[in-house]
């Protein structure tokens, strides 16, 4: 199978030109020769066919060839809002999310976090948990990259919320089970919290913000287990 790679331009069947540095240096570091055939999107639907035109010391040259209307995502466009787990378990998260098929990821500072960021520190988070899903559409087949949005508090994103959608928040207190739920159509909204999870006085600003309290079982599941599975249950159902 051909490498796979995002081409953070827009791509027409029949152009040649100039990897961008971080795909032509994948390029390189797989040793490829002109001819080597390429799988290239560009996050708007969809695939092109490819072959490397020409290897440089810092230029990669490439001919597209035929585009390719594959759609690979979920017929729901699921919003995971969480609260960032700590450690390394946000990378993890950024990673089965995006081949689980979200389609966006908001990181939130609830009142439980240990992780905490803010100023350039977290605009470099985002930016590295944006590399993360760009690497694992590569790898899993999605032509479609989610976004990573920036790192809010979780009062004034709640706030901030206009559009109608359906908004489910995972809780452990009078919950329905998500089982009893019919599956959402067009958006979802999805809310979890941090380690120790959402505090009660968040659970009832997020009930006033329209989340319904849903469970996915009687065990305690770990912030960066709960979301995963909710996304795998919902791709099963949606039959994708």
């Amino acid at each position: 199978m051909p490498p796979r790679l995002f081409v953070d331009l827009p791509l027409h069947a029949g152009d040649r030109f100039s990897l961008p540095p971080g795909p032509a240096r994948h390029v390189q570091v797989l040793r490829l020769q002109p001819g080597a055939p390429l799988t290239l999107f560009d996050g708007t639907g969809g695939e092109w066919d490819a072959t490397v035109a020409q290897m440089g010391r810092s230029d990669v040259s490439v001919q597209l060839g035929e585009h390719h209307a594959v759609d690979r995502e979920l017929p729901l466009q699921i919003t995971l809002a969480l609260g960032m787990p700590a450690n390394e378990r946000m990378d993890a998260v950024v990673e089965k999310a995006t081949e689980l098929g979200v389609a966006v990821i908001q990181p939130l500072i609830c009142e439980r976090s240990v992780l905490r960021l803010s100023g350039e520190r977290a605009q470099k988070k985002v930016a590295h948990w944006q590399a993360v899903a760009v690497s694992a559409c590569e790898q899993s087949g999605r032509t479609r990259v989610p976004q990573v949005a920036e790192v809010r508090s979780l009062a004034p994103w709640l706030q901030s919320l206009a559009t109608p959608s359906t908004r489910w928040v995972l809780s452990l207190r009078d919950a329905r089970p998500v089982a009893a739920l019919a599956t959402p159509v067009g958006e979802l909204l999805c809310l979890s919290g941090p380690e120790g999870g959402l505090s009660p006085a968040e659970e009832a600003a997020a009930a006033a913000a329209g989340f319904a309290a849903i469970s996915l079982g009687p065990r305690v599941l770990r912030a960066d287990t709960a979301p995963l599975a909710l996304l795998a249950y919902l791709g099963l159902r949606a039959g994708a």
